[in-house]
């Protein structure tokens, strides 16, 4: 069966744009372009340090784009989506795609590590400002992981979990599958970087997460391949990052802020917390997919991966309740609050994540009727 996946180039903008806003998203676009030449250009900081005016432009529009996103009262929807791509295709950097060597030439570059650090450093001071830290830190954090991931296991429907449920058409659904292929074909990856170092029970229960994702190690039974095949139902493309240009910049801040507390060890609880919420939490989000699903009369193929998930899930939340998230906050009495924050922020970032993906999948069947 082929694809009738309908491509939105810029699904974020407003359909009414002004004209000051069309420049905006064409200056963010070519600053995007020169910043891929970049990134391919050999021995980049040595030719930047003859020549800086070659970054010249993309440095305008970092600068613009950061003032627009996170200093002003009104966040600008497209500085967003330009920060996390630019974020993004840094940290993609620090996996491994199995294509040209040349492709990390710079990885270590220091000139990509200070584009990186001046968007993480606003960008977080943001993300930090939506959360009441200070309650956090008054709360019994055991107590308070209890009784959140008692909570997030069955939340009650949302208005967005209802319509893929009850309304969701196959366009839709193909959309979804897109947009969802950007994750869920490199399952588990970042995970990777917080497995190294002393061994312990907590060690060993991210490493038994891990194996799983990874099929214990056969492709076969890898999560990425049950994606995989659900993509190739519809005919659709298979290949990572096939569709990132549909991916919203919320869902770009979910994968971007991963790397970040993945690659600092200092955030290794932020991190802990955050996987235990979405461990806890992803059986709910993949039965309104499967259920849609099942509505669509899907074949069984196109719908196996939400069913791998919702088992295996689920088992994979009682352990990071039981056997990280609690072990760690008694590890760490001082700092446990730490667990907390990564909880609160990535349901936060994926309950925002989560809306953008709706409203995405209702401009594509919109854009479908219109064909």
């Amino acid at each position: 069966m082929q694809s009738n996946l309908v491509i939105l180039p810029n699904a974020g903008a407003a359909k009414n744009s002004t004209q000051t806003e069309e420049r905006t998203i064409t200056k963010y676009d070519r600053a995007e372009e020169q910043f891929i030449e970049l990134l391919a250009m050999e021995d980049l900081d040595t030719k930047l340090d003859v020549e800086p005016a070659r970054a010249s432009e993309f440095e305008q529009a970092l600068s613009m784009a950061i003032r627009a996103a996170y200093e002003n009262d009104r966040s600008d929807e497209q500085a967003h989506r330009f920060l996390q791509r630019i974020l993004y295709r840094i940290n993609r950097l620090k996996l491994f795609w199995y294509d040209d060597l040349r492709h990390y030439n710079n990885e270590r570059s220091p000139y990509l590590y200070s584009c990186r650090d001046q968007i993480e450093a606003a960008w977080q001071k943001w993300e930090l400002a939506q959360i009441d830290v200070a309650a956090l830190q008054k709360l019994d954090v055991k107590q308070a992981l209890i009784e959140r991931a008692s909570a997030d296991l069955n939340p009650p429907l949302s208005e967005g979990s209802r319509y893929m449920r009850e309304e969701m058409t196959e366009v839709g659904y193909r959309h979804l599958l897109a947009i969802g292929s950007f994750d869920g074909l490199v399952e588990g990856s970042r995970l990777c970087y917080v497995l190294g170092g002393a061994a312990n029970e907590v060690q060993c229960t991210l490493v038994r997460v891990l194996l799983e994702e990874y099929g214990n190690g056969r492709l076969s039974r890898k999560h990425s391949t049950f994606f995989a095949q659900m993509l190739a139902e519809f005919g659709m493309n298979t290949q990572p990052e096939g569709y990132f240009d549909l991916v919203p910049w919320e869902v770009l801040a979910c994968d971007n802020h991963n790397f970040l507390t993945t690659d600092r060890k200092r955030y290794f609880l932020r991190y802990s917390g955050a996987l235990t919420y979405f461990e806890v939490a992803g059986p709910a989000a993949y039965r309104n997919y499967l259920t849609a699903a099942q509505r669509l009369g899907l074949s069984e193929a196109a719908m196996a991966y939400w069913e791998l998930h919702i088992r295996e899930d689920e088992r994979h939340g009682r352990w990071m309740l039981d056997d990280v998230a609690l072990p760690l906050a008694e590890r760490y009495p001082n700092n446990a609050w730490e667990l907390l924050l990564g909880y609160e922020q990535e349901k936060l970032m994926g309950d925002r994540a989560g809306g953008a993906v709706v409203r995405s999948i209702r401009q594509a069947e919109q854009a479908a009727l219109l064909i």
